[in-house]
């Protein structure tokens, strides 16, 4: 359904995937945001199935040139160089949302995003950076942050396993508090006995890793409540 989608941003020459509803009608926009290795198979069938929903949807690179890491060590590197870099890190996500914009036609204060694994913890650092996104949700992420929630400007959902070592519970706790304190709106959904990168199929096979059918599909129809509740047809407190 999708294509691939050129775009420069952050330094680098990216090599997006955009979708969008065949009928042209895009009842919002969303911004998808890649694991660790890059963009593949998982986020590209996540952005088509969103264009299947209804939405527009940019799966972002972040890496640049359509970049995919072979093996778990370099995917950490990656990750590490872009930590190290967080304005050009910043830059390569906003660059991504702008592109969609552009793309999709949809105004940035008009767009979500959905990031999974360093991916999620992205799209939610986008939003503590006060990017005008209208919701964000996390998949199997790190909410761990130096920066402050008090710049979130719309919803937050946080979908994790139990046993995600990435996502431990003290650091679930401490996230509860600070939106709580930063009056965030927020939900966290909280799977029993699902460890990390529960929505990939082709997730590795290494120690805390692991696919789950039940916590995919329950985690996707919570991102398209969050979205449908955020569509821009909708006003608030006006029901279809």
């Amino acid at each position: 359904m999708g294509a691939y989608h050129e775009y420069h941003g952050g330094g680098t020459r990216a090599r997006g995937y955009y979708a969008a509803p065949q009928n042209g009608a895009a009842q919002g926009g969303v911004l998808v945001i890649h694991e660790a290795p890059g963009l593949g198979a998982h986020v590209q069938r996540r952005v088509d199935a969103l264009a299947a929903s209804g939405y527009a949807a940019l799966a972002a690179d972040l890496h640049g040139e359509g970049r995919l890491a072979r093996n778990f060590d370099e995917a950490i590197g990656w990750v590490r160089s872009l930590k190290a870099d967080p304005d050009m890190l910043l830059s390569r996500l906003n660059s991504a949302l702008d592109t969609l914009s552009t793309r999709s036609g949809i105004g940035k204060d008009q767009l979500n995003a959905a990031g999974y694994c360093f991916g999620g913890w992205c799209g939610l650092e986008l939003a503590r950076a006060g990017a005008p996104l209208r919701s964000v949700s996390v998949f199997h992420g790190s909410v761990k942050s130096d920066r402050s929630a008090a710049a979130i400007k719309g919803s937050v959902l946080i979908c994790t396993g139990d046993c995600d070592p990435f996502a431990p519970l003290d650091q679930l706790i401490a996230l509860g508090d600070e939106m709580r304190a930063a009056r965030v709106d927020y939900q966290l959904c909280l799977y029993g006995g699902v460890e990390h990168g529960f929505t990939n199929p082709d997730v590795p096979a290494m120690p805390g890793y692991s696919y789950s059918a039940a916590a995919d599909r329950r985690s996707w129809a919570s991102l398209l409540n969050l979205l449908s509740d955020s569509s821009p047809r909708l006003a608030d407190g006006v029901t279809e």
